[in-house]
C-alpha cells in the first residue's frame, strides 16, 4: 500500500438537514405563521390590511429564505443591531489590566471578547516529569480544557499508505472519545509564522568561541539573516476540551475540587498521548503548563514577541505570567477584520466541499503569502455519543423522508443533489451501526500581519488561498474577534454547541 491515489474523504454534510427549497421545519414554520394573517385578510376581503401584511410576509421570507454571506437576512439584522447596541454602550472596547498599572493576580488570565470567562489553574504533578500542567476553565461554557503542543514531521513526504494509518488513527482516537463519552471537542491549531532566530541565536551566542576568526563570524551572521529572512516555523497544538456536567460525578470521586478535576483529566490527557505518538505519528507531546500556556497565548496575539520569550525561557529569566498573555488593548473590532496590539487579522471559516477532499488538502492554506506574515488553522472535532448520534441521524432521515414526500406531492423534481443528501444520511446510519462514531466538524483559518500593512489585501489573499485548494472560505463578519480566538488561540473555544447538546 505505499503507492497509488490517494483517499479521498467525504461524506459529510450540513448540522441541520433542509425539507425544501433550502428551508428547514423552523424556517417553513416560520414563512407560514407570518402568512396566516395575510390568508384571514384576503378571505374576509380586508384589503388595506392585506396589503400591510403582504408586506411583512414578504419581509419574512426575505429574512429566513434569502441567504446574505452565509447567514439569513433576519440573522443579519440581530447581528447588526446586536453589534450596534453593543458599540454604543462601549462594551467592545478593551483594555488590560497591566496596562492600567493594576495588573492584579500574575495567575490570573486577562483576554478580551470570547475569551473574558477563562481562568487558569495549576493542576497536581503529572507524568514522568511531574509537571504541574495548566487548567483552561470557561465558565461562560462551563468547560474544562488541557492543551498540549505537539511535533510532527509532518505528511508532505509521507506514502499514501502512512498517510491511511494515520488517518485511521485520528479517526480511532475520536471513536474512542465519543464511546468514553468525556471529551467535547478536540480541537488541532497549527500556526506558521516567520522565524526569528531566537532559538540559533541562543545556541550560537552560547557556543561562540572567543578565538573565532573574524571572517568566519562574518560568515556565519550573513548565512543566519539570509536563513532566516526565508524561513518559517510551525506550531502545532492540541486541545482537549470537556464539559463540566460530563466531569463532576468522576471528579467528586477523584477527590474533588480542582485537583479532582486534573485527575480524571489525567487519564483522558495520557489516551490523548498515547495515540498521538502511536498510529498518528507525533515525535512528542508536551502538555503546558501555565507560564507556556501564557506563551503560547502571547505569541498569538502578537506574533513578534516570540524571540524575546524564547529568550527568557532559555536564558532562565522570569517566565511569562498569565495576567500578561492578552493585549495591551483591543480597539472595537471592525467588521471585516480584528486589530490586537500592533497586529491585525482576518479570519474565515472553512466550508468543506460536497466532492470530498484528499489529506493534506489544506496544506497551501498554511503557507504565508509574504515574509512577515502569519497563518494560523483551527480544525475543531466534536466526538458525539453514541446515543445522541443515533437519535441527530434517525431525525436527519426523517427529516431526508419528509422532503422527498414532499418534493413529490407538490410536483418538484427530485434532482442529483436531494439524492446525494439521502444516501449520506443513509450512510451515516450504516456507519452508525458498524460501531463508527459521527463528528461534528468546523474549521477556522487567519491571517496575522502588522498593523502597518494593507490587511485587506492580507484577506483577500486568505481567501484565495483557501478557493484554490478546493475549499470556499465564509468571512466571519461581524464577529472577527470571535473568529481570531477560534483560529489563533489554543483554547479550544470557537465550535458552537448543537442545540440540546452538552
Amino acid at each position: 500500500m505505499s503507492g497509488g491515489e490517494p483517499i479521498r474523504y467525504g461524506g459529510w454534510g450540513p448540522d441541520r438537514q433542509t425539507w425544501l427549497l433550502g428551508l428547514t421545519g423552523a424556517g417553513w414554520t416560520a414563512v407560514v405563521v407570518a402568512g396566516l394573517p395575510l390568508l384571514g385578510a384576503v378571505g374576509a376581503h380586508q384589503w388595506t390590511p392585506a396589503a400591510g401584511w403582504l408586506a411583512v410576509w414578504l419581509f419574512t421570507v426575505a429574512g429566513v429564505a434569502v441567504p446574505v454571506r452565509g447567514r439569513p437576512g433576519l440573522t443579519w439584522l440581530r447581528d447588526v443591531t446586536l453589534r450596534g447596541v453593543g458599540a454604543a454602550m462601549g462594551w467592545t472596547r478593551w483594555q488590560s489590566r497591566a496596562a492600567t498599572g493594576h495588573p492584579g493576580d500574575h495567575g490570573r488570565a486577562d483576554l478580551p471578547g470570547v475569551l473574558s470567562g477563562i481562568t487558569t489553574h495549576d493542576g497536581p504533578p503529572f507524568g514522568a516529569l511531574q509537571t504541574r500542567h495548566a487548567l483552561v476553565h470557561d465558565a461562560a461554557a462551563g468547560t474544562w480544557a488541557v492543551v498540549a503542543r505537539v511535533w510532527h514531521p509532518g505528511i508532505g513526504l509521507t506514502e499514501t499508505g502512512h498517510r491511511a494509518r494515520m488517518a485511521a488513527g485520528l479517526a480511532e482516537l475520536l471513536e474512542g472519545a465519543a464511546i468514553a463519552e468525556l471529551v467535547s471537542v478536540l480541537a488541532l491549531q497549527v500556526r506558521t509564522l516567520p522565524d526569528d532566530g531566537a532559538e540559533r541565536a541562543v545556541w550560537q551566542r552560547n557556543h561562540l568561541r572567543a578565538d573565532a576568526p573574524a571572517l568566519s563570524r562574518q560568515v556565519s551572521d550573513q548565512l543566519s539573516a539570509a536563513v532566516v529572512a526565508a524561513a518559517v516555523r510551525h506550531e502545532t497544538f492540541v486541545t482537549v476540551v470537556v464539559p463540566e456536567q460530563r466531569i463532576a460525578r468522576a471528579s467528586r470521586q477523584a477527590g474533588g475540587g480542582i485537583d479532582g478535576r486534573a485527575r480524571v483529566l489525567h487519564s483522558v490527557m495520557a489516551e490523548v498521548e498515547a495515540r498521538l505518538v502511536g498510529q498518528i505519528g507525533a515525535t512528542g507531546v508536551s502538555w503546558l503548563d501555565s507560564p507556556s500556556l501564557a506563551a503560547a497565548i502571547r505569541t498569538g496575539f502578537a506574533p513578534g514577541e516570540r524571540a524575546a520569550l524564547v529568550n527568557a525561557a532559555l536564558g532562565a529569566g522570569p517566565r511569562l505570567p498569565m495576567t500578561a498573555a492578552g493585549p495591551s488593548s483591543a480597539p472595537p473590532p471592525a467588521a471585516r477584520h480584528y486589530v490586537h496590539d500592533a497586529w491585525s487579522s482576518v479570519t474565515c471559516t472553512v466550508l468543506l466541499p460536497d466532492k470530498g477532499a484528499v489529506m493534506g488538502a489544506l496544506a497551501p492554506v498554511l503557507a504565508p503569502g509574504q515574509a512577515g506574515e502569519r497563518r494560523s488553522m483551527t480544525v475543531f472535532l466534536e466526538p458525539i455519543p453514541a446515543g445522541r448520534a443515533d437519535r441527530i441521524v434517525g431525525r436527519e432521515a426523517i427529516s431526508a423522508g419528509t422532503a422527498a414526500e414532499m418534493r413529490t406531492r407538490l410536483g418538484f423534481a427530485t434532482r442529483a443533489a436531494h439524492r446525494r443528501d439521502a444516501a449520506r444520511v443513509g450512510d451515516h446510519d450504516a456507519r452508525l451501526a458498524s460501531g463508527k462514531a459521527l463528528v461534528r466538524t468546523a474549521i477556522a483559518a487567519a491571517t496575522t500581519v502588522p498593523s502597518t500593512w494593507s490587511i485587506a489585501e492580507a484577506g483577500r489573499g486568505l481567501e484565495a488561498t483557501i478557493r484554490a485548494a478546493g475549499f470556499t472560505p465564509l468571512r466571519l463578519d461581524l464577529a472577527q474577534d470571535s473568529g481570531f480566538a477560534a483560529a489563533c488561540i489554543p483554547l479550544g473555544i470557537g465550535l458552537p454547541r448543537r442545540r440540546g447538546a452538552l
